[in-house]
């Protein structure tokens, strides 16, 4: 496995396995810092709500992400994360899958949403464009290896399309 890849051996004082450090002095056991992360799909009937940042290649759209906050749940940061990016509301926010995303430490969380109402305002800080697509009319999407992709993906499956090939 990967995980047996990067950490071949204990560390002193750890199980086999264990990724954690012991202190020395203390003997106090630290473990890799994990940063979570909450990615989410927002449909509306068969449109989809996907958005650009200024960071992605060119053309290229996808779900809304973002950081968790110390004391928020998942299902809060998807709520904040889309309220503050894209300026819209959300019901019945579902579980969807995990991804570890080792940009440069995280878990990726991934949901699905109902849009619940708002008119699409973006956070130019964060977003350069916003918009609602339909299955017959979508943009670049990200790579088919992301939970971006599968969440785009699986959305695309239950309206019978097949999923595009990336470029």
């Amino acid at each position: 496995s990967a995980r047996r890849r990067m950490f071949p051996s204990p560390r002193p004082g750890a199980k086999p396995g264990e990724l954690a450090r012991n202190c020395p002095g203390c003997g106090l056991q630290h473990y890799p810092r994990i940063s979570p992360a909450a990615i989410v799909l927002i449909h509306d009937g068969d449109r989809l709500l996907l958005a650009r940042s200024p960071h992605f290649a060119p053309g290229v759209y996808s779900t809304i992400a973002g950081f968790v906050d110390p004391g928020e749940s998942l299902e809060e940061t998807v709520v904040r994360e889309v309220r503050e990016e894209v300026g819209v509301e959300l019901r019945n926010v579902r579980y969807f899958d995990s991804q570890p995303w080792p940009f440069p430490h995280s878990l990726m969380v991934g949901f699905t949403a109902e849009y619940a109402g708002g008119e699409i305002v973006i956070d130019p800080t964060e977003i350069e464009d916003a918009r609602w697509f339909t299955p017959h009319d979508l943009p670049r999407l990200p790579a088919q290896l992301s939970i971006a992709r599968r969440l785009i993906d699986s959305f695309l499956e239950r309206y019978g399309i097949a999923a595009p090939t990336d470029d």
